[in-house]
C-alpha cells in the first residue's frame, strides 16, 4: 500500500473531523495545513506535526501531497477543487461541491480530464441508520414507498453569523439554511427514493433576519422518482439543534428515525433497529460518525480503485439541483421540474 500524503485546507471546526479520520486510517499522513491566518494556521500546524502554508497556491506545488481536502468556506470550494485537479492531486471536500448547477458542470468537466479522483462529504449518508433504510427498502418486505417526511430544526444565531461573516450571504454561501444545513436531509430523502422529478418550495427569513441576508426557514413538497411524495421542512430557528426526525411510509410498514435511533413499525409493533449513538461520545449527536466512514471510503478508492464506494461530483450534484429547485420554486411560486 502507498503512503498517501495529505493536506488540509482551512482550520476551522470542521477540519478537526478530517484531522481524526486520518490519523485513524493506514496508509494515510497529514503532510501539510493551510490556512490564511498565519498565527492560527502556524499553531495548528505544529499541534499537528505537519508543515504550514498560508497560500493553498503553493501547497499545490508540493509534489509530496497526493491529496487535499477543502474545508474552506463555499465560494472557495470550487476554484480550489479546479486548482488541485490541475495540480495533479486527488480532492475531498466538504459540502456543497459548488454554489450552483453551473458550478458543478464546471467541476465534472475538469473531473473528467483530470487524473486524480474527486470525493464529496455527504457523510450523513453513512450512518448506521442511513444504511440500514437502504436495506430495509431494497429487500422488499416493507412494500411500496408511499411518502417520506422530513423535520430538521436546528439552532444557528449570534456568533455562527458574527464571526464567520460568510455565511448567510448568496455570494459567499449560496444561500443560508438550505444549501448549508438542510442540503444533507434533501440527499437523503432523495438517495432513499431514486431522485426528484418536481418540487414545490418556500423559503424565508423570520427569526435571523438580521443576521442573514438569506433564508432560516425552508419547507417543500417533493415528488419522487419511485412515485412516492416528499414533505420536508426545515428551519434555523429552534434554540436547540434538534436530531433529525425522518419518517418513510411505506405499503406494509413504516421506518422512522427519531433521536438518532432508527425504529420498524409494522403490524402495531415498534422495534428499534439500529442507533447512531457515538460509542465513545466524540461526535455530536445530530452529525452521528459519518466523516470518519466517508474519508475512509474516498481512501479505500484511492488505494485499491477496484473498490470505489464514494460520494462523487454526479451523486454530489443531485441535492444542489434540489437546493437551486426550491430556491427557484419560492421566487416564483411555482412547482419546477427537475431534469432525471
Amino acid at each position: 500500500m502507498k503512503m498517501l500524503n495529505a493536506a488540509i485546507i482551512g482550520g476551522g471546526a470542521i477540519h478537526r473531523c478530517h484531522v481524526n479520520a486520518l490519523r485513524q486510517m493506514p496508509g494515510v499522513t497529514l503532510r501539510a495545513l493551510v490556512d490564511i491566518d498565519s498565527e492560527a494556521g502556524l499553531k495548528l500546524a505544529m499541534t499537528y506535526h505537519c508543515r504550514f502554508y498560508q497560500d493553498y497556491r503553493e501547497m499545490l506545488l508540493d509534489e509530496e501531497i497526493d491529496v487535499v481536502h477543502i474545508c474552506t468556506p463555499h465560494f472557495e470550494h470550487k476554484k480550489m477543487i479546479l486548482a488541485a485537479l490541475a495540480a495533479g492531486k486527488h480532492v475531498f471536500c466538504e459540502k456543497p461541491v459548488g454554489m450552483s448547477g453551473s458550478d458543478v458542470a464546471e467541476i465534472n468537466e475538469a473531473v473528467e480530464n483530470a487524473s486524480g479522483k474527486l470525493g464529496v462529504c455527504y457523510q450523513n449518508r453513512l450512518n448506521p441508520t442511513s444504511q440500514r433504510i437502504r436495506h430495509e427498502l431494497a429487500d422488499g418486505s416493507s412494500g411500496t414507498m408511499l411518502s417520506i417526511k422530513a423535520v430538521l430544526t436546528w439552532s444557528r444565531a449570534g456568533s455562527y453569523y458574527t464571526q464567520s461573516p460568510w455565511r448567510g450571504r448568496f455570494a459567499t454561501e449560496g444561500g443560508s439554511l438550505l444549501i448549508n444545513q438542510a442540503i444533507h436531509t434533501l440527499d437523503l430523502m432523495q438517495w432513499f427514493a431514486g431522485g426528484v422529478t418536481r418540487l414545490k418550495g418556500v423559503v424565508d427569513c423570520g427569526e435571523l433576519a438580521e443576521l442573514t441576508e438569506a433564508e432560516d426557514s425552508a419547507m417543500a413538497t417533493l415528488h419522487f422518482t419511485n412515485g412516492a411524495r416528499g414533505l420536508f421542512y426545515a428551519s434555523n430557528c429552534h434554540t436547540t439543534d434538534s436530531p433529525l426526525l425522518l419518517e418513510i411510509h411505506c405499503e406494509n410498514s413504516t421506518l422512522q428515525l427519531c433521536d438518532n435511533a432508527l425504529w420498524r413499525i409494522r403490524n402495531g409493533e415498534r422495534t428499534k433497529l439500529v442507533s447512531d449513538a457515538s460509542p465513545d461520545g466524540i461526535a455530536k449527536s445530530y452529525w452521528g460518525q459519518g466523516h470518519q466512514h466517508a474519508i475512509s471510503s474516498f481512501y479505500t478508492a484511492l488505494h485499491h480503485p477496484g473498490k470505489a464506494n464514494y460520494i462523487d461530483i454526479h451523486e454530489a450534484g443531485k441535492s444542489l439541483k434540489i437546493v437551486e429547485a426550491i430556491y427557484r420554486s419560492s421566487q416564483i411560486r411555482q412547482w419546477i421540474d427537475i431534469n432525471r
